[in-house]
């Protein structure tokens, strides 16, 4: 399937297939569905729910049951393990991604195939001629913060990676970016390099060395970007050294990492005084990405969701330029791209493709019967409600809750712009209070605004429910980038308990049912920790996501956290 992909790119050509692809979404769907069930029906999953060879919606949906990871798990696991019997689908599943959730301490595993690899083209295609328009870039390069985990084989011999590594080592992945004009500035060898650390320095000094080629610099998550230049402000002046003399620093010890930078690096020392007079010059590293890359039209990266704590760093580095927030998905597969690359990445939406998958939406309201609602098919939904996604694709997965809550903002011909709220999940939860993500992310933002007069600010967070003591607590736990007085850090912890204002927790807390919620500050480069933790366990630091909440069977993170606690403070606000 994947040899069909024409590596003659032509946006406008895109645009067209899309336009006319959203025209019919609806009748797409249903061919899609048709198609999948066709090509997997006899697999030992469809086989079990009678569908007899019928493949329209309505029957799908009578037969078929909605199911999460859990469900799936013995079924990805025999296909793990070696098993040569069409279990999900009808072709073999050559290779296995784990997932970037690390809530639970350890990934998940869901499958991947050459159709998989087809609709991420697909969407980066889409999206990159939808922000071309906007934002034309040719022949440049792409300042991309990317990382392959290691990938080791499974007990049955598949090729096991993140998601992420899965595309990064596929050659169409490479083909595709070269027809968008937007190779990697970096050699495989620091792609694909066994430590992430060395890897990302090199990434800086490539961008550097190609500073006037790069018009993009992205990621798959904000995070790695925020993160990079973080490191860019400790190692500068190593970097200049070496753009200086020509030799690359001793920090770098990977062989093939050392040979494939030397063949890129010339002594320079009129670009160095350019790049050290220029940092040099700057307030607070403000504007420093547009200082360092003087051709770059964007910044690039997943932005939305548990991101968007960490735009306003971002931000901050970005200057003038614009953040533009990439498509929608999950290791799981793809959902819709982002064809108004305008919008900033808090209103940004993303258009569904209607052929890379079966889409159905679970309305959020609650039926009288206290019954869960019918899913709605994607021609169904109604502008301005919220729903859960179910995805049905071609890697095995069927009628999958994906977890995520969305909100439909419009829509583009007859598919639905999706708006991403939050993970249906509760992540902070005791008695009858209820509180997400994003509130924990909101109240956060709200007590960081006390630390504004300091000029102190939140590195990063997390937060734990603790139930080891009577009654039980929420604990937040703050990295901040200086020192903080203990009024302020007292005045934080108060705001953060008055910041959720879910009307569970505020009873719960008005008769102390839940404690008083506690601020724990940890550390420099505690979130480091966890992020070497992660990687450690073979995950890729582009995919890595910083847990929003640590359950208590994630021991090894809790232990981090807690060792590394500087100041602990109990709100006094009820």
């Amino acid at each position: 399937m994947l040899e069909k992909i024409d590596m003659k790119f032509d946006p406008e050509e895109v645009i067209e297939e899309f336009e006319a692809l959203t025209k019919e979404a609806g009748k797409v769907q249903e061919e899609t569905l048709k198609k999948i069930l066709e090509e997997n029906g006899s697999t030992v999953y469809l086989q079990q729910w009678g569908l007899n060879g019928r493949t329209d919606p309505e029957i799908f949906k009578i037969c078929v049951p909605l199911v999460t990871h859990k469900d799936l798990e013995p079924y990805i696991q025999r296909i793990a393990d070696g098993d040569l019997s069409p279990v999900l689908t009808g072709k073999p599943i050559t290779t296995i991604s784990l997932s970037s959730g690390t809530t639970q301490g350890r990934p998940k595993f869901v499958p991947f195939n050459d159709e998989l690899m087809e609709s991420t083209m697909q969407i980066y295609k889409t999206s990159f001629a939808f922000r071309n328009r906007e934002f034309p870039i040719e022949n440049g390069k792409a300042l991309q913060f990317i990382y392959s985990s290691k990938q080791f084989k499974t007990k049955g011999g598949l090729a096991a990676g993140t998601a992420t590594t899965n595309v990064y080592r596929n050659a169409h992945f490479k083909k595709t970016m070269r027809a968008m004009q937007t190779p990697c500035c970096s050699p495989d060898e620091v792609i694909f390099g066994p430590d992430f650390h060395q890897s990302l320095y090199c990434h800086l000094l490539c961008g550097l060395i190609f500073r006037d080629e790069v018009q993009v610099v992205s990621s798959t998550f904000a995070h790695s970007i925020v993160h990079a230049f973080r490191t860019f402000e400790q190692v500068w002046e190593e970097l200049v050294a070496d753009i200086r003399e020509g030799v690359i620093s001793s920090r770098i010890t990977v062989p093939s990492m050392r040979s494939a930078i030397m063949k890129l690096l010339k002594p320079d020392p009129e670009q160095a005084d350019t790049i050290y007079n220029k940092c040099s010059g700057l307030s607070n590293w403000y504007g420093l990405i547009p200082v360092l890359f003087p051709n770059a039209r964007y910044i690039y990266g997943i932005m939305t969701g548990s991101m968007e704590p960490y735009l306003k760093k971002l931000r901050h580095y970005a200057g003038e330029l614009p953040l533009l927030s990439a498509d929608y998905g999950s290791s799981e597969g793809w959902i819709g791209a982002n064809v108004n690359p305008k919008l900033p990445p808090e209103l940004v939406t993303y258009a569904v493709l209607p052929n890379i998958g079966y889409f159905e939406f679970i309305p959020l309201r609650v039926n009288l019967d206290g019954l869960e609602p019918t899913p709605v098919g994607l021609a169904e939904v109604k502008l301005g409600e919220e729903y859960e996604i179910v995805v049905t694709n071609f890697a095995g997965l069927y009628r999958y809750r994906l977890g995520d809550v969305v909100k439909i903002k419009g829509f583009h011909n007859a598919t639905p712009e999706l708006q991403f709220i939050c993970r249906s999940n509760l992540i902070l939860s005791i008695n009858i209070d209820k509180n997400t993500e994003k509130d924990l992310q909101l109240a956060v933002e709200a007590a960081a605004r006390l630390l504004v007069d300091e000029k102190l600010e939140v590195v990063d967070f997390t937060s734990h429910v603790n139930v080891a003591t009577d009654p039980g607590h929420y604990v937040v736990f703050w990295e901040l980038s200086g020192e903080a007085s203990d009024e302020t850090l007292q005045e934080c912890c108060n705001c953060l308990d008055k910041s959720f204002v879910d009307a569970g927790y505020v009873g719960s807390r008005k008769v102390n049912v839940i404690g008083a919620l506690e601020l724990r500050v940890v550390k420099k480069g505690t979130f480091h920790k966890i992020l070497d933790h992660f990687v450690g366990l073979g995950g890729a630091v582009s995919q890595f996501k910083t847990p929003r909440c640590v359950g208590q069977n994630n021991s090894r993170l809790l232990q981090i956290l807690c060792y590394d606690v500087v100041k602990s403070y109990f709100s006094t606000a009820y």
